[in-house]
């Protein structure tokens, strides 16, 4: 499986984002690439008014990311928002393509290091995988990739691979716990964990503020045993990673911690 991890800067304006999505799907697409994924907040990034932004699942920004993914014939997963309850938002993953049309509200919300995103977001409440090319992802949103349960209940469930999404926020040691909890999370389901996150603001001379997540880049592919095969730097970049599926059944027979574990 070839795919494609697109590290962008969304920024406040959704029709502005569109364009970028069109963009990099059309780049993943001439690279052969068969899916292309794109961070959290691809709709409108973080710091601006999300409630004003959402839209239903039905709505025309999902709809046009619908006809992105047909007329370039790729899967785009991207981080949108829909409405939730009593004013708040759902922090929803769009899955569309040739085989899916699926989504995913995230379940983990950001209540940490001065942030809290239950303020202003519904939490989801249920798992969601997709079938592509014959092999079953699961997927995630930023603050689930310190919940190893979401991980390996993907993997019992068939996954092969798991795909993260975020807008990590910045901060001391940031940058080390983002890539040491993708490894972590693919020892601990032996699935392949491509985990693509905003670029860094900074990267490209713009501040950033207050204790909004916006994006520290260095996106990553990591395989079951937990050894990075790809990762990017902090500034946008378009990754393509070819993924060899036959890894993951030989890391399950090397390292059977799915069929090990017990309940305690």
């Amino acid at each position: 499986m070839k795919l494609a991890l697109a590290q962008v800067l969304s920024t406040s304006d959704p029709q502005r984002n569109l364009a970028i999505v069109r963009d990099h799907a059309k780049q993943a697409k001439q690279a052969g690439a068969s899916l292309v994924v794109f961070p959290e907040a691809m709709q409108i990034a973080f710091g601006h008014d999300l409630a004003q932004a959402a839209q239903p699942l039905d709505g025309p920004w999902a709809a046009l990311i619908r006809q992105q993914a047909h007329d370039i014939g790729i899967t785009i997963v991207a981080g949108m928002f829909t409405p939730g309850e009593d004013g708040r938002v759902r922090n929803t993953l769009l899955i569309a393509g040739p085989e899916a049309d699926a989504h995913y509200d995230k379940i983990h919300l950001y209540d940490a290091f001065g942030y809290a995103e239950s303020d202003s977001v519904t939490p989801g409440d249920a798992p969601v995988q997709f079938s592509h090319e014959g092999q079953i992802l699961g997927v995630a949103t930023c603050y689930d990739l310190r919940f190893p349960q979401l991980f390996i209940r993907h993997a019992n469930s068939g996954a092969t691979v798991n795909i993260v999404c975020a807008s990590w926020g910045a901060g001391e040691g940031k940058v080390e716990q983002w890539t040491t909890l993708a490894k972590a999370r693919a020892l601990d389901s032996t699935t392949f964990v491509a985990a693509v996150g905003q670029a860094d603001p900074q990267s490209v001379g713009q501040k950033a503020t207050g204790t909004v997540p916006l994006g520290v880049g260095h996106s990553l592919v990591v395989d079951p045993l937990g050894r990075v095969i790809a990762q990017a730097g902090a500034e946008p970049e378009l990754l393509v990673v070819d993924l060899d599926l036959a890894v993951v059944e030989k890391a399950r027979q090397q390292l059977p911690v799915l069929a090990n574990s017990v309940d305690l």
